[in-house]
């Protein structure tokens, strides 16, 4: 969810990891596009705790969890397509995933310690729930130069992720069953161009998404009572989810196969001029990585054992203060407050190059 602010269509973003930009200038149509997904997610995080939360609500969790991180990571993947080793650019990936990702790995951590888990470890290897985006999208990041050299790296990623749905035995370090099977969805940013998008904007992929958007619904209303929604998190192998290993590489397509479509369906109607939220686009990454302390807070809090929490109303309720906080953590008022954890400007600890030519 990537970092979040260097899913950027300018150079001009601080922090951002890569500062290729397909079109001169910021596009507002990217910075909407990213808005509205970080509040899909706030609100998928709000619908976690709900007790009873229903099959209506289990219907749009399952929906709104086939795509949501998948855009997320697409468009990252689309503005790192010019990444390189070179050391500025290692050293911005460094600033803006690896320093954040350290002060909040800490910050959650002395969080839970204060709100009731005393003992709460601090495990660096093991990302604290939302932040496992930050180190894969600096794993993925640094494998940029292998999907732009090989020949089929859409075909390769998704054996990649199928190996890992296959297999158990990866390990927790780094959250590495993620990292394997969202790549697809990195590895098919990086082939998008500016034509991709104006399709998807097309008037007639627009008519379309309706009638798509409502089946999937009806699938998933269908398939709530069936399966597990633990498939779209990508943190298990087939295994572990009760399932035949052999099945996670025919679920690794479908759920790669659903989530394109479902992402194209939400492209298709994000606006592309520039409205009120486009300057919101620009501060994701801190409404990703605070959200957090919300709905953690709120579940020590028992406001989720409200009785009114229950009723249909309720959820509405709290779907809406969900989109509400992620929209005011996006503010430029708290990002002026945070940048200095969220986005560092550490230039007085980066190796000076006497030698420009060097770089």
């Amino acid at each position: 969810m990537p970092s979040l602010t260097s899913l950027t269509p300018g150079p001009a973003s601080p922090g951002a990891a890569s500062p290729a930009a397909p079109r001169a200038g910021r596009d507002p149509y990217f910075d909407n596009a990213k808005y509205l997904a970080i509040v899909l997610v706030a609100m998928g995080h709000a619908w976690e705790p709900l007790p009873g939360s229903g099959r209506l609500v289990e219907t749009l969790y399952t929906f709104v969890y086939t795509f949501h991180m998948p855009v997320f990571i697409m468009i990252a993947g689309y503005f790192s397509r010019s990444f390189d080793l070179r050391p500025e650019r290692v050293w911005k990936l460094v600033t803006s995933l690896v320093v954040p990702y350290a002060v909040f790995e800490i910050a959650y951590t002395l969080f839970e310690r204060l709100t009731g888990t005393p003992d709460f470890p601090l495990s660096p290897l093991t990302p604290y729930w939302l932040l496992w985006f930050l180190p894969a999208l600096f794993l993925w990041r640094l494998t940029t130069p292998i999907w732009q050299t090989v020949r089929w790296p859409l075909a390769l990623s998704l054996v990649v992720a199928a190996m890992g749905a296959v297999t158990s035995n990866i390990g927790g370090d780094l959250q590495l069953q993620r990292v394997l099977q969202f790549l697809p969805f990195y590895v098919l940013g990086l082939q998008l161009r500016p034509a991709h998008f104006d399709l998807v904007r097309s008037r007639a992929v627009r008519i379309a998404s309706v009638p798509v958007c409502l089946i999937a619904l009806a699938a998933a209303y269908w398939a709530v009572p069936r399966s597990t929604t633990s498939w779209f998190f990508r943190r298990y192998g087939a295994e572990e989810l009760g399932s035949p290993a052999w099945t996670g590489a025919p679920v690794t397509l479908l759920l790669f196969g659903c989530a394109v479509v479902l992402s194209a369906c939400f492209l298709a109607w994000v606006p592309s001029r520039r409205l009120w939220m486009t300057a919101l686009g620009a501060g994701t990454l801190y409404g990703y990585l605070l959200h957090g302390f919300v709905i953690k807070g709120a579940i020590r809090l028992d406001l989720f054992e409200a009785d009114i929490v229950s009723t249909p109303l309720g959820r509405v309720a709290v779907s809406l203060a969900a989109a509400a906080v992620v929209t005011l953590l996006c503010s430029p008022p708290v990002r002026r407050v945070f940048r200095y954890v969220v986005e560092p400007r550490l230039d007085w600890a980066k190796k000076r190059n006497p030698d420009p030519a060097a770089s």
